[in-house]
């Protein structure tokens, strides 16, 4: 199962520049502006070993107080309710705000673990004034400067304390798949249109998290598990942020899940939201078909289909060797389809290639298109083989493991992909010394 921290706080306190400082790259947009951060950003950080989702609560336009302080506490609440642990973060050079004191008085009721984070802390003269923040009553706290990483370290090493071993889920022989996507793209739409209908044999169970709803799917000669993300139940409870909250949930559903449905709406296109969830389940070596949905609202032309999944291609770039369906949930067109057509990623991703099979195709693909040459030195790999991992991962022993570049690993990824039939199923190449 995967661990979520959320980072919580005012805006303006650095949240985004110290989510990209834990993740290692540019992701979220930095300004000097409140308020930047509409969209969420989410992402997996690592650390000696151990990776956990994490996922920055943004900001938001604060039209005034009122409105401002009702937003915070939304995405406070969210955070307290679906997140694993809390990074409640604080600006140094304004001292303790009203608020910091409000966000600090919501936090201060979960059990669950919160750091408090005191940022901007560059020199020895705001260490002394970061000691004010001790009086906000919290244990864990952390004087760091996320432009320049100080301090961050130290923070990171308290948080994979609590991060429990990879610990294998309950091992079921059913396939877990799971529909991701924005809100209102039609994810309640398309779970009723598979299971609520055929009132026989369906039946739900409670998961294993309390947080998505797992419907057992046995009909038709299919049977697998649906870990559907739509399930917003409690929703009067929190008045949460809607899209703060599905988000969470998507990327909980993703860790439990072996395929996902990536819904999005034909209308509006593929937003920037939508490739964040694409890419962190690529990242998470999930199996992936994406659903355009509402296909039935389109105006369409000769072409118009075609034209739409070379554009959604180009989007999805790097990684768009994936099946696109043209559906209708509420028509319920094609949805069977999609179901098959997860359950086969399924088998893909869980296929093992034997090593003679591979080693004679990378054997082929070599010789027509050579390794490039290193100081004067001929690449050769002499030997493939598929590891024993949950996600499909392939290991080339050659002499120059470091000088396989780019523009090569993909050629070569390529190559599985097309003798192998690979499509929606994303792999991972390793390059190791003979």
């Amino acid at each position: 199962m995967g661990y979520t921290v959320a980072i919580v706080g005012r805006p303006n306190v650095g949240k985004s520049t110290f989510f990209n400082r834990m993740l290692g790259e540019r992701k979220a947009i930095v300004d000097d502006q409140s308020g930047v951060t509409r969209d969420r950003q989410y992402g997996i950080a690592e650390w000696t070993g151990r990776s956990f989702d994490l996922i920055d609560t943004g900001g938001f336009v604060a039209g005034s107080d009122d409105v401002f302080e009702r937003e915070i506490r939304k995405q406070v609440h969210t955070a307290i309710e679906e997140a694993n642990a809390i990074v409640f973060m604080t600006d140094v050079t304004t001292g303790i705000t009203g608020p910091d004191n409000e966000v600090a008085d919501l936090l201060r009721r979960t059990d669950k673990p919160v750091y408090l984070v005191v940022n901007k802390v560059d020199n020895f003269e705001r260490q002394l004034d970061a000691a004010e923040f001790y009086a906000l009553g919290f244990e864990k706290v952390f004087y760091v400067s996320s432009i320049s990483g100080t301090g961050t370290g130290e923070l990171l090493d308290e948080i994979i304390k609590d991060i429990p071993e990879n610990v294998a889920s309950e091992p079921t022989s059913l396939p877990k798949i799971a529909i991701i996507g924005q809100p209102n793209v039609g994810k309640s739409s398309l779970l009723n249109a598979l299971t609520g209908q055929e009132r026989t044999i369906v039946s739900d169970i409670a998961g294993t998290t309390r947080d998505s709803v797992h419907t057992h799917y046995n009909l038709f000669g299919k049977e697998f598990i649906l870990i559907d993300t739509a399930g917003l139940r409690r929703k009067n409870k929190v008045g949460e942020d809607l899209e703060f909250y599905s988000v969470i949930r998507a990327v909980k559903a993703m860790d439990e899940a072996d395929v996902c449905l990536l819904l999005i709406d034909a209308v509006n296109g593929i937003s920037a939201q939508d490739l964040n969830i694409y890419s962190m389940a690529a990242k998470k070596g999930k199996g992936i078909v994406v659903l355009v949905n509402k296909w039935d609202l389109v105006q369409k032309e000769t072409n118009t289909l075609r034209d739409y999944e070379k554009q959604l291609k180009k989007k999805l770039a790097p990684f768009n060797d994936v099946p696109i369906l043209f559906i209708s949930a509420l028509e319920k067109t094609r949805i069977f389809q999609a179901v098959e057509t997860a359950l086969e990623v399924y088998q893909k991703r869980q296929a093992k290639i034997p090593t003679s099979q591979l080693n004679e195709t990378i054997q082929k693909a070599l010789e027509s298109y050579r390794p490039p040459v290193f100081r004067g030195h001929a690449i050769k790999i002499k030997y493939v083989t598929q590891l024993p991992t949950q996600v499909t991962s392939f290991a080339f022993f050659c002499n120059y493991p470091t000088e396989v570049k780019q523009p090569y690993r993909n050629y070569l990824e390529n190559q599985l992909r097309e003798n192998f039939d690979l499509k929606g199923v994303p792999i991972r190449l390793f390059f190791r010394k003979k």
